[in-house]
């Protein structure tokens, strides 16, 4: 380690607030701020792409300038820098960054090996040596090997360390070979021992071959992606790699998800004052049109897709639909589960309402006025819906799966402990006894109180995680 200092470079394709899709934009938005807390330098990097909103860019203050070389091609890099509370570094090129998305182009394969090129270019431009560069999922997964094979005999480099991050193994990033020539590796990577992937190129594989640690976002998660039902096709390199697989939950942000700060709620509350959440469940019932009822009234905030198991309710929709209570659901994603619940609203006006987009303000007055938060996924890399709802009183109904099985524990009405429901086959008939569970406990109102204090009881702020990931960063920098 040099000097006293720690020295990390966080790297990310999505960061809040500047942009994200999902979960990976959440962390990088909040964990380095965790981090700095310690004491350490960190610094983030990202892409600088054409939805960053105005009112960060305008602040933004050029650095550098210099060439990336892909193959034959020759383009620029322009970083520039947003220092606020701490510094975040933008990898400009209009070619690729300058698109309406962030992902799920033709070309993602250019795109991400440009910007992993660039961030270890930039390094010397802003003369920046870390200890430990934190490279997060596929679109980062090239770096420790870039670094391996392109810097090893450069004094600048070569003492740099890598932590790569699993968020979600599904997501690959699976190229053709060509993108070897894009790397500019050799051709001898093309080997199952290295980055070849039946056939192609895997930038995920990648990561997790060159990287000196490997983490993912929950402990039951990286004990799950070392099986074939997890692994994706990976999990013999994580076997192999189980002694520097590291799981570390995800934690929220307890200043931005505060219901007694909240200004997206209808009323603010807190432990102390649970009956005002009653108030904001009759404005959200009003606003959306449902009937003002004292019946459990289920949310589901998520991307609509496969992973987050919502087979498990096309199952058992009308058997679902014969209890007393009202859904919710908000969010987008693949056709069929859109019109799954667009459906269920169209059968079941009085009890469901599906907003097939998503608004964070209505996202956080569903998480403040709704009873039951609902995640039957079929893997759960980590999840931040119930920890949300937690935070928020609203009690999670879950899987065992993933970082659902590290935060949601059963609860026992004769302990009164215990802070939300849980089933652990994958299976439609299970999903709906854990339901009716919960259900069965609403109608008992002194067990429900508990059972609020208990999840908002339950601290999965980052100050936890982020003392995991200094640990984890000392551990590497020490060696």
């Amino acid at each position: 380690m040099r000097e006293n200092q720690l020295k990390v470079l966080f790297v990310s394709s999505e960061v809040s607030p500047f942009v994200k899709t999902g979960g990976l934009g959440d962390v990088a938005g909040a964990l380095p701020y965790a981090l700095k807390k310690s004491g350490i330098d960190i610094r983030v990097v990202m892409p600088k792409y054409k939805s960053i909103p105005a009112e960060f860019t305008k602040d933004f203050k050029s650095k550098a300038d210099f060439p990336v070389f892909l193959d034959w091609r020759k383009h620029k890099a322009s970083i520039y820098e947003y220092n606020k509370d701490l510094p975040v570094y933008f990898i400009g090129n209009d070619y690729y960054f300058d698109r309406e998305d962030l992902y799920s182009y033709e070309d993602d394969h250019e795109r991400f090996a440009f910007f992993c090129k660039a961030v270890l270019k930039m390094l010397i431009r802003i003369d920046f040596i870390p200890d430990i560069i934190h490279c997060n999922d596929w679109q980062t997964g090239p770096i420790p090997l870039l670094l391996k094979e392109n810097y090893h005999d450069d004094s600048f480099y070569n003492s740099i360390l890598t932590l790569f991050t699993i968020h979600n193994l599904q997501y690959q990033g699976i190229f053709g070979k060509e993108s070897l020539r894009i790397l500019g590796v050799p051709d001898w990577y093309f080997n199952p021992e290295h980055i070849e992937f039946y056939g192609n190129i895997n930038y995920m594989k990648a990561g997790l071959q060159y990287s000196d640690a490997i983490s993912t976002v929950s402990k039951t998660y990286a004990r799950e992606i070392m099986t074939k039902e997890y692994g994706y096709g990976l999990e013999g390199i994580l076997q192999k790699r189980s002694q520097k697989l590291y799981g570390i939950v995800n934690g929220i942000d307890y200043k931005l998800y505060n219901p007694e700060s909240d200004d997206s709620l209808y009323v603010k509350y807190s432990p102390d004052k649970i009956e005002l959440k009653e108030e904001n469940k009759k404005a959200l019932q009003k606003e959306l049109n449902l009937p003002q009822k004292d019946v459990p009234l289920i949310s589901i905030i998520s991307r609509l897709v496969e992973q987050k198991g919502f087979d498990l309710i096309a199952e058992q929709m009308d058997e679902l639909m014969k209890e007393d209570i009202q859904m919710i659901i908000l969010g987008t994603g693949e056709e069929r589960y859109e019109r799954l619940f667009s459906h269920m609203e169209e059968r079941f006006p009085e009890k469901v309402r599906a907003k097939i987009y998503f608004d964070l303000d209505l996202a956080q007055k569903i998480y403040g006025g709704s009873d039951l938060f609902l995640m039957p996924s079929l893997f759960e890399p980590c999840g931040l819906g119930q920890l949300i709802s937690l935070r928020y009183g609203t009690i999670p109904v879950v899987r065992h799966t993933g970082g659902l099985a590290d935060t949601i524990e059963e609860f026992n009405k004769e302990t009164a402990s215990g802070n939300g429901f849980v089933f652990n086959e994958y299976n439609s008939y299970a999903m709906l006894a854990a339901i009716r569970r919960a259900i069965a406990a609403y109608h008992d109102k002194e067990s429900w109180k508990k059972l609020i204090r208990n999840a908002m009881a339950s601290n999965h702020s980052w100050e936890d995680s982020a003392k995991e990931y200094l640990n984890l960063y000392k551990e590497l920098a020490s060696k």
